[in-house]
């Protein structure tokens, strides 16, 4: 079973996918459950504490917006667990938003920077297209299962 970062990280249909294929998803939404069950945790709605932009300073440096260091530091340590990731670009809001340019372009970086398997996925925009989408994806999770990306 491999660990699969997914991006957009807040997508529950890539989650879904990785889940059912055998992996564990590494996308935002466990991260950010864990951070705000936190004891001691009692900044909602902002769902950030005076650290987290300090723990971002690993992944962003001091002169970005703290909302990115703030970002970072849920993706960052991710992105470090992760064996392999999937990117889908150009994708639907209602597939999964990042909400942040700059914090987008740094994960896709460190992604690569890792050099780990990645497959770099189209978002699709017919059924047919829909259909080679997961294909790829399964196909993708398969070859990880057998150790050969």
């Amino acid at each position: 079973m491999a660990k699969v970062f997914i991006y957009p990280a807040t997508s529950l249909m890539l989650s879904d996918l990785v889940a059912r294929f055998g992996h564990k998803p590494l996308g935002s939404a466990i991260s950010v459950r864990d951070h705000i069950q936190t004891a001691g945790f009692e900044s909602p709605p902002l769902q950030m504490t005076p650290d987290d932009p300090k723990k971002g300073l690993k992944y962003a440096a001091v002169e970005v917006p703290s909302g990115v260091r703030g970002r970072m530091s849920l993706y960052g340590p991710l992105i470090e667990d992760a064996d392999a990731a999937i990117i889908v670009n150009d994708s639907d809001y209602a597939f999964g938003c990042m909400g942040c340019a700059r914090t987008n372009e740094l994960v896709k970086f460190l992604i690569k920077e890792r050099k780990m398997p990645i497959i770099e996925l189209l978002y699709p925009s017919t059924e047919e297209e829909g259909v080679t989408f997961v294909r790829s994806i399964r196909s993708f999770l398969d070859s990880l299962k057998d150790g050969s990306p």
